[in-house]
């Protein structure tokens, strides 16, 4: 068993639970009251740590989520028992498929009166194993404060993701525990082969036509400086998935963004950095080109598909290949064509972001918002065709600036990850791009927003419909079922109910003066656009 220095905290297992996490940097707690984590909530008074209360449990988990993705520390959910904890399930979800280093601690019904039909008995263990790295319940309350930092070490040691501990509500008696310190080594990843990184570069420098595809385990990694020394050093063009939006600035004369379809059609070799091969990159499959994969860690190579995969530290592997020097081929050529096909997509695009058609497409939106995003702006996405078209048309210019709802899916994450976004960024402008389908999800959360004083743009793409089933079910069937929302439905008005402000637009030429007044306004401001229902997103993704 590895030994650490300790600090002995007093108190009950709440007290070392908290004292555990703060010792990590964490700083802020999301939750949803319940009597089962009152004691939480008095450690956290005595030591500290922000509280931020949200309307449902899956916005509190998705918010530490965030917290976990904008700081690179483990994000912090305090959740209770029973329905509490189920509702937080499929943010859990998420961050598992994300790869987050996220605790979630939750209530439990006494251990004592176990059996007895207490209020909310529910064995949480079961249900969250699947879903987190580790999943238990804490039973000696000595050791609270150790099994707390086991869990939040857990959580960052690649490949990251959550962890869940439960407490009996008879454990948090007066009691004493050795809380341990985190070490130097916490998130640092495995060494990687160097016969294999040795092979990977040569491919790299030996290739016609090489890019690397880069994911978020390299944000998570902070390897974005070896990434652009790497990708500067062997003149390998760059596109980007999840977090790894930003770890090379969108204007980056190696950044690209409008010509992915090349991959396929024009590479001979592709690395993907940090990301799984799943339905997002074609299953790992780009036409004729060779195909290599760097993972964080073994249990992250991929199983389908035969690839040379090198499993380490995207920061030691990066550097390698910044330090490679044996024989290369030039990539020039390659480069010049890619940002000439770049260069012809910008000014295609223009066309779209531009457009002053009514009712209002959906690329027009993002042409208006284009102009007014800062370079540390923070957007976040939670919908279908409409998050889609942001990433297709929002560039983006610095690492951790950039929020989707990652592989899994689940709507809902908006309202929390925007609500996480402003505690730790007060600065930053933060956007939160919604479908109308997705807004329905977590709205209610604007009150959170509204009582922290957590100032969000908000932007509702209003098609008055579920456009990632309707427009694919009348394409297939010829009809569609159980696709249609209200039409033209007034989302400014339920937030101006919730203490906040906004308005509805029609006109494409109002796009803009709504978004200067949402941003000025200083409150969750929400901007609900009419969107033309027959605008079909160009997806060509098999999803399955």
């Amino acid at each position: 068993m590895t030994s650490y220095d300790t600090r002995r905290v007093e108190g009950h297992a709440g007290q070392q639970a908290i004292a555990a996490l703060m010792a990590f940097g964490t700083d802020t707690m999301f939750t949803l009251n319940g009597g089962h984590i009152w004691p939480l909530y008095d450690a956290a008074r005595d030591q500290g740590m922000k509280v931020v209360d949200t309307r449902h449990e899956q916005t509190a988990t998705f918010a530490a989520e965030a917290y976990a993705k904008l700081t690179r520390r483990p994000g912090f959910a305090a959740l209770t028992a029973g329905p509490g904890i189920t509702n937080g399930t499929s943010a859990v979800t998420s961050a598992w498929f994300n790869g987050s280093p996220l605790v979630v601690l939750g209530g439990r019904a006494p251990e004592l009166r176990w059996g007895s039909g207490s209020l909310q008995e529910f064995d949480h263990v079961p249900v969250m194993t699947p879903i987190t790295k580790s999943a238990a319940t804490v039973k000696d309350a000595t050791q609270a404060g150790a099994m707390v930092h086991a869990a939040a070490r857990l959580s960052m040691t690649p490949h990251r993701g959550p962890t869940f501990l439960d407490f009996p509500l008879d454990l948090f008696g007066p009691a004493a525990g050795d809380v341990p310190l985190p070490d130097e080594c916490v998130g640092l990843g495995i060494a990687p082969n160097e016969e294999a990184v040795a092979e990977l570069a040569a491919l790299v420098a030996g290739a016609e036509r090489p890019a690397f595809i880069v994911g978020s385990d390299v944000y998570w990694d902070g390897a974005w400086e070896p990434l652009r020394a790497a990708a500067e050093h062997l003149r390998v063009p760059c596109f980007f998935n999840g977090l790894g939006r930003g770890t090379l600035p969108a204007d980056h004369e190696l950044a690209f963004l409008r010509t992915r379809g090349l991959l396929k059609a024009r590479a001979d070799l592709v690395v993907v950095l940090g990301t799984p091969l799943d339905f997002r990159l074609g299953f790992g499959r780009f036409g004729n080109a060779r195909v290599a994969h760097v993972v964080d860690a073994p249990s992250q190579q991929a199983p389908h598909v035969e690839v040379l995969t090198v499993a380490g530290d995207s920061n030691m592997v990066l550097r390698a290949l910044a330090d490679y020097s044996g024989a290369r081929v030039d990539h020039d050529g390659w480069v010049a064509e890619l940002r000439a096909a770049e260069e012809a997509g910008r000014q295609s695009d223009q066309a779209l972001l531009s457009v002053a058609d009514a009712p209002i497409k959906p690329s027009r939106i993002y042409g208006e918002l284009g102009r007014r995003l800062a370079r540390d702006a923070v957007v976040i996405c939670d919908g279908g065709d409409f998050a889609s078209y942001a990433g297709k048309f929002v560039e983006v210019f610095e690492p951790g600036c950039w929020l989707d709802t990652g592989p899994y899916g689940c709507l809902g994450n908006g309202p929390g990850y925007a609500i996480a976004a402003r505690t730790v960024r007060p600065s930053s402008q933060i956007v939160l791009l919604l479908g109308d389908g997705a807004a329905g999800f977590s709205l209610m959360d604007v009150d959170t927003m509204v009582r922290h004083q957590l100032p969000v743009v908000m932007i509702v793409g209003n098609n008055g419909m579920w456009g990632l089933e309707k427009h694919p079910m009348q394409a297939i069937y010829g009809w569609d079922m159980a696709c249609d929302l209200q039409p033209g439905l007034r989302y400014d008005d339920v937030v101006k109910a919730l203490g906040g402000a906004g308005e509805t637009v029609s006109d494409p030429a109002q796009i803009g003066p709504a978004l200067d007044r949402a941003f000025a306004s200083g409150v969750p401001y929400m901007v609900n656009v009419l969107t033309d229902p027959n605008d079909v997103y160009p997806r060509t993704s098999n999803l399955g």
